[in-house]
C-alpha cells in the first residue's frame, strides 16, 4: 500500500522527466480546497491532486470544483486501488497519472493526458499572483501602476487590457521566478513605494 508520503519525492522526479522545465509548488490553497501540488511550466499551470491507495472519493467532487478553478491543467496522480474506477470520478480532461510498487520503489504511468481545463477562472488564476508580481505584469504591458487601487481592481484591468496568449506566459514566468527567500522584503519594499 503506497501513501501519500511514499508518492510525493518519486512523483516529482517522475514530473521533471516529463516537464524539464517546472516549478513544484506544495500545498496551495484554492478556494476552500488545498492543491496538494501546483506544477508550473513555461506554458501552463497545472494542479495535481494524490490520492493514494489509503485515501477515499469522499472530499474528492468539491476537490475538482476548486481545482477546475484555478488551473490550466489537472492530474490526479493514484494508487492501485483507484486505477481502476478513477476515469469515472474526474472529468474527461483530466490527467490521470497511476502508480504502484516495482520492487519495492513507485512506479508511475500517465494513463490519460490533460487537455486544457474549460472551466479555468482567469480572476481565480490570477489571485495566485502576488501584488509586487502583477506590478510586474503591469510593466511588461506598460500600464498605469495604480498603486491606490486593490488587487482585484488591478487584475481586472490588467485581464481586460492583456491578450490572454501574452499573460499566460507572463503568469507562468512569474511562477517560474519567484523567489520564496526574498519575497518579505519585495513586499516591504513595494508597500513602501
Amino acid at each position: 500500500m503506497l501513501y501519500d508520503k511514499d508518492i510525493r519525492e518519486p512523483l516529482f522526479d517522475f514530473l521533471d522527466g516529463l516537464y524539464p522545465k517546472n516549478r513544484i509548488l506544495e500545498e496551495k490553497d484554492m478556494g476552500r480546497s488545498r492543491a496538494d501540488v501546483v506544477m508550473v511550466t513555461a506554458e501552463a499551470v497545472y494542479g495535481i491532486e494524490i490520492k493514494s491507495d489509503a485515501d477515499s472519493y469522499a472530499r474528492l467532487k468539491s476537490q475538482i470544483r476548486d481545482y477546475d478553478q484555478y488551473y490550466d491543467c489537472n492530474y490526479v496522480v493514484v494508487g492501485t486501488t483507484h486505477a481502476n474506477h478513477i476515469t469515472e470520478h474526474v472529468p474527461k480532461w483530466w490527467g490521470i497519472i497511476t502508480v504502484e510498487l516495482e520492487d519495492a520503489h513507485p512506479d508511475f504511468y500517465v494513463l490519460r493526458k490533460p487537455e486544457k481545463n474549460p472551466k479555468m477562472d482567469w480572476k481565480k488564476k490570477m489571485s495566485m499572483i502576488w501584488r509586487p508580481e502583477l506590478a510586474h505584469i503591469q510593466e511588461l504591458n506598460h500600464m498605469p501602476k495604480y498603486k491606490e487601487k486593490s488587487k482585484k481592481f488591478v487584475i481586472d484591468k490588467i485581464l481586460e487590457k492583456v491578450p490572454e496568449e501574452t499573460l499566460q506566459i507572463q503568469v507562468c514566468e512569474e511562477l517560474l521566478q519567484r523567489d520564496y527567500t526574498e519575497i518579505e522584503d519585495i513586499i516591504r519594499e513595494f508597500k513602501r513605494k
